[in-house]
């Protein structure tokens, strides 16, 4: 499979604290394996929690997973989880996210804390700007009403766009968004 920038790879973000007995666990695998049976590759941040659900669902259907990891950030992970299939170690936080952003044809963040509001916002500043030039818009999808509340508040109090930000309700409605959004 071919490993260039922009080859049909969705980045997904997501809590690392998640267990494999939580439902948004089975959501997160149910996500990957369906971006993989659409044609997509993943890439998340490669370690444990909902980015590992999604590089397993992925992985089970056949799907190449990308980890994107931070090991000067995190010494006390072990590294990529064990279905990512290629890992890219960056030096800092937002080499990271840049790796995933640059990468992909859109984003879904799914549950989350700190971190994966930090991308999602990256991810919506850069199809802001991408609206701003002639390339071609990536999609933002957001997971649940955690993300659709904080969209909402966020585009009404610094006057954005929340148009820039697909707000769906489950992972069937992201990849559907996904698949749609990158014909």
């Amino acid at each position: 499979m071919p490993d260039g920038p922009m080859d049909r790879t969705v980045a997904v973000f997501g809590s690392s604290q998640t267990r494999p007995d939580e439902p948004d666990y089975s959501a997160a695998m149910r996500c990957g394996r369906l971006l993989a049976e659409s044609g997509f590759r993943v890439a998340t941040g490669g370690y444990s929690g909902l980015m590992e659900a999604v590089s397993r669902g992925a992985a089970d259907a056949g799907g190449t997973v990308i980890a994107v990891t931070a090991p000067e950030l995190f010494p006390d992970r072990p590294g990529a989880n064990e279905w990512a299939h290629i890992e890219r170690p960056q030096p800092t936080l937002t080499l990271r996210i840049s790796q995933l952003l640059d990468n992909s044809v859109a984003t879904i963040a799914l549950p989350g804390s700190i971190g994966t509001l930090t991308e999602l916002i990256v991810a919506w500043n850069a199809s802001f700007v991408d609206a701003l030039t002639e390339r071609p818009s990536r999609p933002v999808i957001a997971v649940g009403d955690q993300w659709s509340n904080l969209v909402a508040h966020i585009a009404s109090e610094v006057r954005s766009s929340v148009d820039l930000v697909t707000r769906v309700a489950d992972v069937d409605a992201a990849v559907a968004a996904v698949v749609a959004g990158t014909r």
